[in-house]
C-alpha cells in the first residue's frame, strides 16, 4: 500500500511539473534559437508571428501566441533581445477609426527574441495599438486607445511596475518615438492629432492637428516625423525640434506606413488602396512622386535594413511579405507568410 502511495505522488509530481513547465506563458511550442539576423512578422489573422532568417530570405521558425487574438504591430528594443507585440482582439486591418469596444484579451506580450518565449504578459482594460521600448530599453511604452481620452502607460521593464500615465487625444492608434528619442508622438484617431511627449519628463508638450484618422507618426533620421493620415489620404511631416506641421503631402490613395531613406533622401510610402508602395523625393522643397513599386494587396508596413540595401514589406491581403531592392525599385523576392501580416520588426 505504501508502496501504491509512492508511486502515486511521483506520478503527481511529474503531471504537476510538467504542467508548470508549460504554464500558459509558453503555448507548448519548443524554446528556440533564433541567433541570426531576422524579421519578425505579425499575422493578424493566423495569431502568431513568422520569423525569416534575414541570411536567406526564408521562414525559419513560427512563434505562437498563447492563444491570443488579432496581435497588432511588433517592436524590438535596442539590444535586440525582446519584442513586444499589442493584442488588440479585433481585426484592424480594414482600417483604425471606431476600434474601442473590445473589452476582453487586450494586453501587450514581451517575447524573448531568441529563444521565441513569452516572458510576460501585461493585462489591458483597453485596446494596445502598439508598445515601443525607449532609446535605453528601460521603459515600454503602451498607448490604450479610448473613445474620449487615451491613456500612454510607461512601464519600468526592470521589475515591469506602472511608473506613467499621460492622458493624450481620443481613439490613440500608434505611439511612437522620434528618431533620437526625445520625443513620443501619439496619433489621435478620432480627434485627428498628435501629442508630443517629452520622453523624460513625460509632460505633453503639444497637439497638433494634422489630416484626418491619423494613425501613426514614423520617425525619419532627417529630424521629421511622417503621419499617415487614412481618411483624407496625406501624410503630415511634422520637424521635432520645431513641434511643428512643415508640409502636407497629398497622396490620392489610402497610405498604410511611411519610411524615409536616409541615403537616398527617399520617402516610401505604402499604398493599402492600390497594393503597392510610392517612393517620393524633394524637388524644389516639395515632395514630389518618382514612381511605384507593386508589392501585393494591402501593403503596409515597410522596414529598411540597416545597411539601407533592402527594404521589407508586408501585404495583409495577400499574406505576404515583399524584399525590394532599395537601389532598382525592384521586388527580387516575396514570401508567403501568415494570414493579414501587418507590423514587421528587424533584429541585426
Amino acid at each position: 500500500m505504501k508502496n501504491h502511495f509512492f508511486f502515486l505522488a511521483v506520478a503527481v509530481s511529474i503531471l504537476t511539473f510538467s504542467c508548470n513547465k508549460h504554464d500558459g506563458h509558453h503555448d507548448g511550442h519548443s524554446m528556440l534559437n533564433i541567433n541570426y539576423p531576422a524579421a519578425y512578422i505579425v499575422n493578424g489573422g493566423s495569431n502568431n508571428l513568422s520569423v525569416i532568417n534575414l541570411s536567406d530570405n526564408k521562414v525559419s521558425e513560427t512563434i505562437n501566441l498563447n492563444g491570443a487574438t488579432f496581435p497588432h504591430h511588433v517592436y524590438i528594443n535596442s539590444a535586440g533581445t525582446k519584442l513586444a507585440v499589442a493584442i488588440t482582439s479585433t481585426d484592424l486591418s480594414g482600417g483604425h477609426e471606431g476600434h474601442t469596444n473590445a473589452t476582453s484579451g487586450l494586453k501587450v506580450m514581451i517575447i524573448d527574441a531568441v529563444t521565441g518565449m513569452i516572458d510576460k504578459e501585461i493585462a489591458l482594460s483597453k485596446m494596445p495599438h502598439n508598445a515601443i521600448f525607449n532609446s535605453d530599453d528601460s521603459e515600454l511604452w503602451i498607448g490604450q486607445m479610448d473613445s474620449l481620452q487615451s491613456q500612454v502607460l510607461v512601464y519600468n521593464t526592470a521589475n515591469w511596475t506602472l511608473k506613467n500615465t499621460v492622458n493624450v487625444g481620443a481613439g490613440l492608434s500608434e505611439l511612437t518615438f522620434s528618431h533620437d528619442g526625445s520625443m513620443a508622438f501619439a496619433c489621435n484617431t478620432t480627434d485627428g492629432t498628435v501629442t508630443l511627449i517629452d520622453a523624460d519628463t513625460k509632460q505633453v508638450e503639444t497637439t497638433l492637428t494634422v489630416g484626418t484618422a491619423p494613425v501613426g507618426a514614423w520617425s525619419a533620421s532627417n529630424g521629421n516625423m511622417y503621419v499617415d493620415n487614412e481618411i483624407s489620404e496625406t501624410i503630415s511631416e511634422i520637424s521635432v525640434s520645431s513641434m511643428s506641421v512643415v508640409s502636407t503631402i497629398d497622396l490620392g490613395f489610402k497610405p498604410g506606413y511611411v519610411a524615409y531613406h536616409g541615403g537616398n533622401d527617399e520617402l516610401w510610402v505604402s499604398d493599402a488602396t492600390n497594393g503597392k508602395v510610392s517612393y517620393f523625393t524633394k524637388v524644389s522643397g516639395v515632395w514630389v512622386i518618382q514612381g511605384n513599386i507593386v508589392t501585393g494587396a494591402d501593403a503596409h508596413a515597410i522596414a529598411l535594413t540597416n545597411d539601407g540595401n533592402k527594404a521589407y514589406v508586408t501585404n495583409q491581403g495577400a499574406g505576404t511579405v515583399s524584399v525590394i531592392d532599395v537601389t532598382t525599385h525592384n521586388i527580387i523576392q516575396t514570401i508567403n507568410v501568415g494570414s493579414k501580416p501587418n507590423g514587421i520588426a528587424l533584429k541585426q
